[in-house]
């Protein structure tokens, strides 16, 4: 079997002269011209991927009628994977049966029999950081409409020029450097185990929060009359963009490049087999010629299995020349044995405790809010005890990455709104942490959904700002300041709430 090439949308300028986009379009409007109710058509394969469509301003023009049946709802419809080990195996599996669809209408209307989805890498030299120019014409060469062209895709700025803000909001290829697909630290790669979770947003690998869920929110922006997101900005309606595909078909480049560097995959049962090692819902996706397709990860564990490559499988981010433990034991003054075994490439299992919170929740809006995170003397001193220990001891040569103080994590909880596309800068005591993205927000407060309203819970790793409190002799606090600011508009109406903001200690041990 020949294997195929995805290709870099921005072959050709990422105009219609790549013909892979070319291809791509006609294939596209050949799916949107089928009915709702058809396995292989757009719509119902958006409908995989999250089917609570509002009133949308076409292009697309989206239909509502006529229904699948109940059991092809039950079967495909709502089935995409966030917040869980499975989201990049449940993606994969989703790109190679939309692209075998597409791939026999190309065939079937002249053209070639080795076409493969291109991918949109916007951390590319130049200017691939913009939308490929083929996702903006009106027309395809023919004269007739771009069916890549949709109406509610606003951009960063919310003024339609669509774009990824790179520096502006630290959007990086960093996930490419973590060692572990799933573990008990903050940024893993892949995510935490769990069954299956359509909605679930708590356990995010590092690659579904950095690049995948800020880039959606670039991309999908705000509608700046009515403070709406675009279609990229929410799950329940992201596959009905065509840029969706190409987005995706990074990630899933970016996770073979990863694992073309050794790193692995789960090896576990419960994530080779899928939810349906334990008894829940199976992934189906429908076949070209309508029938179902039943896939497992241990099925689309590599991309070899699946016959198709990449022409760039290089990592994409500088391979770390020491360890976290290292470098964290360096600030301190201790210089570690690089031949001795630290725990930063093994599963940490310690303990975590809840040492701060604030006293009430908060609403987020357009200007942000500051909160003041009070600290338990008791669970705090425990930190400071753990610097102190190490800074006290006398044979630094003895000291190895288990002699590691406490980590500190900064907690967002039940954090509840309507609008996905938001995206925030959180600081502590004025040093920036992160960019965080609220991409599913919408789907984790409604009372309906798997989890009940209880929104989203953002995990945000603090330690580096802790430690540099003890080297500068200022750990002695009894409240931490907390800073939330969206980096883009968040719209009257769209004001969202956080239940509590809390700090949780974890040991090494």
């Amino acid at each position: 079997m020949t294997t195929l090439t995805r290709k870099n949308a921005w072959n050709q300028g990422g105009t219609f002269s790549n013909l892979d986009l070319l291809w791509y379009a006609k294939a596209v409007r050949e799916m949107q011209s089928r009915a709702l109710n058809d396995e292989i058509s757009w719509w119902f394969f958006a409908a995989m991927h999250g089917n609570n469509w509002p009133e949308i301003l076409s292009p697309p023009i989206v239909p509502n009628t006529p229904m699948p049946s109940p059991n092809q709802v039950k079967q495909y419809w709502d089935q995409c994977q966030h917040g869980t080990w499975f989201f990049l195996p449940w993606h994969r599996g989703y790109l190679y049966a939309v692209e075998d669809v597409l791939r026999e209408i190309i065939i079937s209307i002249g053209g070639p029999n080795d076409w493969a989805l291109p991918y949109w890498n916007y951390f590319g030299n130049g200017n691939q950081f913009q939308i490929p120019p083929a996702f903006t014409q009106q027309t395809l060469p023919d004269d007739s409409p771009n069916p890549l062209l949709v109406n509610a895709r606003y951009g960063p700025t919310n003024n339609g020029n669509v774009f990824i803000p790179l520096s502006a909001w630290n959007i990086n290829q960093e996930c490419q450097k973590q060692e572990l697909y799933e573990g008990d630290q903050p940024y893993f790669y892949g995510g935490l185990a769990t069954g299956f979770e359509h909605s679930g947003y708590d356990n995010r690998g590092s690659i579904e929060n950095n690049p995948h869920n800020i880039v959606h929110g670039a991309i999908g922006g705000q509608n700046p009359q009515t403070g709406l997101g675009g279609l990229m900005s929410s799950p329940s309606t992201a596959g009905l963009d065509p840029i969706f595909y190409l987005h995706h078909c990074n990630i899933d480049r970016m996770w073979a490049a990863w694992n073309f560097t050794g790193k692995n995959n789960p090896n576990e049962s419960l994530w080779l087999n899928g939810p349906t090692a334990t008894g829940d819902r199976k992934f189906f996706m429908p076949k070209p010629d309508r029938s179902a397709w039943q896939f497992t990860p241990r099925m689309v564990n590599s991309i070899s299995q699946l016959n198709y490559t990449y022409d760039d499988l290089s990592l994409g981010a500088t391979p770390i020349l020491a360890s976290k433990s290292t470098v964290r034991l360096r600030n301190f003054g201790v210089i570690l044995n690089e031949t001795k075994k630290t725990d930063d490439d093994m599963k940490q299992n310690g303990n975590s405790e809840l040492v701060g919170a604030n006293n009430n929740s908060i609403v987020l809006g357009a200007s942000g809010t500051r909160t003041s995170v009070i600290l338990d003397s008791k669970g705090w001193n425990k930190v400071t005890k753990s610097l102190n220990k190490l800074l006290l001891t006398e044979n630094l040569k003895e000291v190895s990455s288990n002699d590691l103080p406490d980590e500190v994590y900064l907690q967002l909880e039940g954090v509840k709104g309507e609008e996905d596309s938001i995206v925030c800068t959180v600081s502590v005591n004025h040093q920036y942490v992160d960019h965080i993205s609220l991409f599913g927000l919408h789907n984790a407060s409604s009372k309906d959904g798997s989890h009940g309203g209880a929104g989203l819970t953002i995990k945000l790793d603090i330690t580096k700002i802790v430690d540099k409190m003890q080297i500068n002799g200022v750990i002695d606090v009894n409240s931490l300041d907390v800073l939330i600011q969206p980096v883009n508009i968040i719209a009257a109406g769209n004001e969202l709430t956080i239940d509590r903001i809390s700090i949780y200690r974890k040991t090494n041990k």
